[in-house]
């Protein structure tokens, strides 16, 4: 079994209060993992195929719990005896937990994958919103890293502070700011990044911003950038200020180690009118300064 946290407990049940959605066939979200823990008496359970057909039933008990069931797994509650007392929980992986817990955005996928190269250390989030990455960055269980979260938007920042409170966490530090009033950025970094936010800013915002932070990476560090592209056969949003062309991104860093590099199609959070989300090419780079 990999590596799962806890980020949700149901109030604990008894023969007369499981919900009825539970002994109806039903199933978990994909990376929720559940786990029902039992405290007396015993339940009768059952795993599904989608159909409903039985593929096995079990009797499950205080002295023989029952085993976790993983993500999309069909299964119910047959019958339970009249002393029971049980209580459900929810895991997920550690990379999921804030998204699951506090329904933030997944942490970005371009987080996850640099993640092989970093170390620990100290990180910067430049336009961090809730704090997707800036959580994941923190709680590393290998190489965490003392996080600045930058973000303009104080609402975003509310929602973070209100997490890095109630999770008692110690290395996170928000800081409100303006990046088209002023990029300059203070202090040294072994990680810099900045996902989907750059198409926000002013364009001549830009590149001071990208030369303020290869700045302030310190040597052997690396900065992350993920950024919408104008591209002729998929050009930029019209509300983008700013976009990057064919090669421009990392042409901005030569001399760095290019560790990664791509203008592919992705999508955006954003939908168009029939509900399908819509499509723009992004530039790619994770580059360590040597």
């Amino acid at each position: 079994m990999q590596e799962l946290i806890c980020y949700k407990e149901l109030p604990v049940w008894t023969a007369q209060t499981i919900p009825q959605g539970f002994k109806n066939q039903h199933n978990t979200k994909a990376g929720t993992w559940a786990k029902l823990k039992i405290y007396q008496g015993e339940l009768k359970f059952a795993f599904l195929d989608e159909t409903g057909v039985v593929q096995s039933e079990h009797i499950f008990s205080a002295e023989q719990q029952p085993p976790f069931i993983e993500p999309q797994a069909w299964h119910k509650i047959v019958s339970t005896s009249g002393d029971i007392e049980c209580q459900l929980q929810f895991y997920c992986t550690p990379q999921d937990y804030f998204y699951k817990k506090y329904q933030l955005s997944p942490t970005h996928s371009e987080i996850l994958a640099a993640t092989l190269y970093l170390q620990g250390g100290r990180a910067l989030d430049v336009g961090c919103g809730q704090g997707r990455n800036a959580l994941y960055l923190s709680q590393l269980s290998r190489h965490s890293f003392e996080v600045d979260a930058w973000d303009v938007n104080s609402n975003s920042l509310q929602k973070l502070q209100q997490i890095i409170d109630a999770e008692g966490i110690q290395n996170i530090h928000i800081q409100q700011r303006d990046l088209n009033a002023d990029p300059s950025i203070t202090g040294t970094y072994d990680f810099i990044c900045c996902t989907v936010v750059m198409m926000f800013l002013e364009a001549p915002t830009v590149k001071p911003l990208i030369a303020q932070m290869q700045q302030a990476t310190n040597v052997n560090g690396f900065n992350l950038i993920v950024c919408a592209m104008d591209m002729p056969d998929m050009p930029a949003q019209a509300d983008f200020p700013f976009a990057f062309k064919t090669g421009e991104l990392s042409a901005l860093y030569e001399g760095w180690n290019i560790v990664k590099y791509n203008e592919n199609v992705g999508e955006l959070h954003r939908v168009d009118a029939e509900g399908n989300r819509i499509k723009q090419h992004f530039a790619t780079l994770l580059a360590q300064r040597g």
